[in-house]
């Protein structure tokens, strides 16, 4: 019988219950295996970058066809220039040109701190049809002290020759006028190559903050 099994048993009373000195760190950390188990992890981080008053941040490498999904993570992105929008676009040559076609879908709801303005509303000025333009995914971010935008992007299967590249976001924004706007943006790159690259910036001016690249564990 293991060390494990006996020190448990030992500790086991007469009416079943397991008494403290029977579940131990040592005796977890015994073990080399468990069968039939299988990681949980889905999320595997692959790079990160922090903007510091930067114009961009690109992504280069890092987006093939390891995983059929990537998600990009943006935390507390801070525009130095009030009232801007923060964008995406996706290359096909390895970032020398940020111009794929897409065509997009944008709405949003809205809450104000005082309590007076609440809407849910579709944003014809945020989409896209058939544009190389870059894409935005806030309405308008503020540039105070405690303003920032936050939340996700998904990519889906890049390295495709064959697919479209669809795409997701879903970013809360920190508003100029002190409201709270969840954005919402969904659309396809319309291009069967592989898209390589992605860049993002403000629509005006510089911004701080920091962007995580995940790939996606595959079913």
């Amino acid at each position: 019988m293991g060390s494990i099994t006996r020190g448990l048993s030992n500790n086991i009373t007469t009416g079943g219950v397991i008494l403290p000195a029977g579940i131990t760190n040592s005796s977890v950390s015994a073990v080399t295996s468990f069968s039939g188990v299988t990681s949980s992890a889905i999320l595997t981080l692959l790079s990160t970058q922090t903007a510091s008053n930067s114009a961009t941040i690109s992504f280069t490498t890092g987006l093939d066809s390891t995983y059929d999904m990537y998600e990009f993570k943006f935390i507390d992105i801070h525009p130095r220039t009030d009232n801007v929008f923060f964008q995406f676009n996706l290359s096909t040559d390895s970032g020398t040109n940020y111009n794929v076609t897409k065509t997009t879908t944008f709405f949003r709801p809205y809450h104000d701190e005082a309590d007076t303005a609440t809407a849910l509303e579709y944003r014809t000025a945020e989409d896209l049809a058939q544009s190389t333009a870059f894409q935005n995914i806030t309405t308008g971010t503020g540039n105070g002290a405690d303003e920032s935008c936050a939340g996700s992007m998904q990519l889906f299967n890049p390295s495709s020759t064959t697919y479209v590249k669809h795409f997701i976001t879903r970013v809360n924004d920190s508003y100029q006028g002190d409201y709270t706007m969840d954005c919402f943006m969904a659309g396809y790159g319309n291009t069967t190559s592989a898209v390589n690259a992605v860049q993002f910036k403000m629509s005006s001016g510089n911004f701080d903050g920091t962007i995580k690249l995940y790939g996606v564990k595959k079913s």
